[in-house]
């Protein structure tokens, strides 16, 4: 059975940071490609960030220079940095495999991550 548990939200002021963490049960870690998705309300969930295997990563346009994404092997955990976030940050974040494979296709409940003063 693959679990995927969100953790780390909260409401903060506009250029403030949060760090979101992931916990991945199950064998499925350390075989994937990792990443943070968000789903805002009325539009499509999006992956915001990616770390392969080996520990490269990557960033949607929108979040580069102001996230970073890491990963724990050891711990089966991926990691959100979100630093200087802006009110359009404002989203249900959830981690997932790169691509979602058939055995993570139930997602995680999420984190809701709200930005505004």
């Amino acid at each position: 059975q693959v679990q995927l548990v969100e953790s780390g939200g909260g409401l903060v002021q506009p250029g403030g940071s949060l760090r979101l963490s992931c916990a991945a049960f199950g064998s499925i870690f350390s075989f994937n490609d990792m990443g943070w998705y968000r789903q805002a309300p009325g539009k499509q969930r999006e992956l915001v960030a990616g770390i392969t295997r080996g520990g490269s990563t990557n960033y949607a346009d929108s979040v580069k220079g102001r996230f970073t994404i890491s990963r724990d092997n050891a711990k089966t955990t991926v990691y959100l940095q979100m630093n200087s976030l802006k009110p359009e940050d404002t989203a249900v974040y959830y981690c997932n495999t790169v691509p979602v494979r058939w055995r993570t296709r139930t997602w995680g409940q999420g984190t809701q991550v709200t930005v505004s003063s």
